[in-house]
């Protein structure tokens, strides 16, 4: 799971589910380029080069601690998402399920009535 956040904004905003490919990156980085932000600040993984400019680029993992607390956060409701517990998803599309369900909780305070 990819997620970004605005430092600005509280919780996770865009996120997208897959692997650590340029092809699943896309979707996500197509959203947080709307933003036209100064700069991005990544953990310097080898897919942002081909997206970010070096000079709107910074890598750090001091500057990272906001997107990291948020990803605790949410292997802490969703057991699913933690590597080493024998809860997981067989089911993409029940974990897609879940981690919608928990961010809109988490940004709206209420989980949405289903008709």
């Amino acid at each position: 799971m990819w997620t970004a956040v605005d430092h600005f904004r509280e919780g996770i905003l865009p996120w997208v589910l897959g692997d650590h490919s340029a092809k699943t990156f896309q979707p996500l980085w197509d959203i947080v380029y709307l933003w036209k932000s100064y700069f991005y600040v990544t953990d310097g993984w080898k897919v942002y080069a081909s997206f970010i400019e070096p000079g709107e680029h910074i890598i750090s993992k001091t500057y990272m601690t906001r997107v990291e607390g948020e990803n605790t956060r949410l292997r802490h409701y969703l057991p699913r998402l933690d590597r080493k517990r024998l809860c997981y998803s067989k089911s993409v599309d029940m974990l897609l399920h879940s981690i919608r369900l928990l961010v809109n909780y988490f940004r709206y305070r209420k989980i949405p009535a289903l008709s």
